[in-house]
């Protein structure tokens, strides 16, 4: 099935919190793709680099990056940079996307859109570095959400119990916690042009050390963490279909479910659950290592 032409492929100007609104009309005229329409672009993108091929991809899903923006608007960044963010994520995955491997496109580009929301949200929120770790990554976009399911409310620190429910469903330390929910209470940044005395002489960016890293640097980071995303969907081809589900709903989703909620699912015990997702795991890391030597890459990078 032939890809509409008919459609103009250039993605609507976001200028802005004004200009919001019409933007997210006009993007709905962008039809969704079938799936045969969908492989075909792709496939003449991935041969040939088809821009147009590209830009019919993209503006396809600009409503899936809306749609994911719209759920980070509690960290007082403007929705439209949110926006900006995640169609500059979702080119990345359209510029990835291997439509052989049989996912479609919006399950395989709504890993890039979110990780370049949280980065810019992360790199925006504070000058200090908010997340070094996954788990530390995962405490600062799922604090908000836990604390408002326990109606922790408090101003100051948390109650040690609420302290402790946090940290044993999130996986991080009750000190991890603690800190993030300080961190998280004093808002983002203050101007780096605020006077240090009273008499306006000396600013606090006088004092401010550039600790980024270097550019080679982050492009070799940059290139790592490709390799290593595309050598997890390859391994998750070792798995069955009831692996793959529940190792990507315990592992890999943003909210992962309880070992209840899906022996519900499955109509199996609770430590079933836990005894398939211990398997696929491991299945997983085997086959990391495979693909990590299949291209001669350290095994540390699995």
């Amino acid at each position: 099935m032939a890809a509409n032409t008919n459609v103009p492929a250039t993605i609507p100007a976001l200028g802005g919190e004004q200009s919001l609104n019409r933007y997210l009309s006009e993007i709905k005229k962008f039809p969704i793709l079938a799936p045969e329409q969908e492989y075909m672009l792709a496939k003449r993108y991935q041969e040939h680099q088809d821009p147009e091929a590209a830009a019919q991809l993209v503006t396809s899903h600009l409503r899936l990056v809306a749609k994911i923006a719209m759920g980070y608007r509690g960290y007082g960044l403007p929705t439209s940079e949110l926006i900006s963010e995640g169609n500059i994520g979702l080119m990345q995955g359209v510029k990835k996307f291997e439509p052989d491997r049989g996912f479609r496109l919006a399950t395989y580009a709504m890993w890039w859109i979110r990780a370049s929301i949280q980065e810019y949200i992360l790199r925006s929120w504070s000058l200090v570095k908010m997340g070094t770790t996954a788990a530390q990554k995962k405490l600062f976009f799922n604090l908000r959400r836990m604390k408002n399911k326990l109606d922790a409310f408090e101003d100051g620190d948390l109650h040690p119990d609420d302290v402790q429910k946090i940290a044993t469903d999130l996986g991080v330390s009750n000190e991890d916690v603690i800190s993030m929910n300080r961190r998280m209470a004093m808002g983002g940044d203050t101007s780096l042009n605020v006077p240090m005395r009273e008499d306006g002489d000396g600013q606090w960016q006088d004092w401010l050390q550039d600790t980024d890293p270097l550019q080679d640097e982050r492009i070799a980071d940059a290139e790592e963490k490709d390799v290593r995303h595309e050598m997890l969907v390859a391994a998750m081809e070792d798995l069955n279909d009831r692996e793959k589900h529940i190792l990507a709903e315990r592992r890999l989703a943003e909210e992962p479910k309880t070992l209840e909620e899906l022996s519900q699912v499955y109509g199996v015990s609770r430590e079933r659950v836990r005894q398939i997702e211990v398997r696929a795991f491991e299945k997983l890391q085997k086959a990391m290592m495979r693909i990590a030597g299949e291209r001669r890459l350290l095994p540390s990078m699995a």
